[in-house]
């Protein structure tokens, strides 16, 4: 194996780029949910104000490492750095460990609806396809 660089293909560049917007969105919602006003909360129905209110520190924790290291596993396949694949799937854990409480350990499933198993699948389907991505381009030389 070199340490020489192969220059990616265009669909690597769509690929990080599309995975650091889609991670952005985590972000987002990470911080609308840590920073919500008590007026925004008082709009929520019930059921999610139940939710914000029984979620486990822990839970947060991991749902932070989730979209940040998302984010920054993202920006490092930009950047062309293998650190993205360790980055990405310390991400990976944070999904997993946020997604089985919210599907195993909590309620949440009966205030988010249908849409809440298939919306928990696509988060973890995309995390572990980051992780395959970011070691395929590290294999291929995509990333150094």
């Amino acid at each position: 194996m070199t340490n020489q660089s192969v220059k990616p293909p265009i669909w690597f560049w769509v690929v990080a780029v599309f995975a650091l917007l889609w991670n952005l969105m985590g972000v987002k919602a990470y911080l609308d949910q840590a920073f919500m006003s008590d007026d925004a909360f008082a709009q929520l129905e019930a059921a999610m104000q139940d939710i914000f209110n029984q979620t486990p520190a822990w839970v947060t924790a991991a749902f932070a490492i989730a979209v940040w290291g998302g984010a920054l596993g993202s920006l490092l396949l930009i950047l062309r750095k293998s650190l993205a694949h360790t980055v990405l799937i310390i991400s990976l854990v944070g999904i997993v460990i946020q997604m089985f409480h919210n599907v195993f350990l909590s309620d949440n499933l009966d205030a988010y609806g249908p849409g809440g198993i298939p919306m928990a699948l696509m988060i973890l389907g995309f995390g572990v396809g980051l992780v395959f991505f970011s070691k395929k381009s590290k294999s291929a030389g995509w990333i150094r």
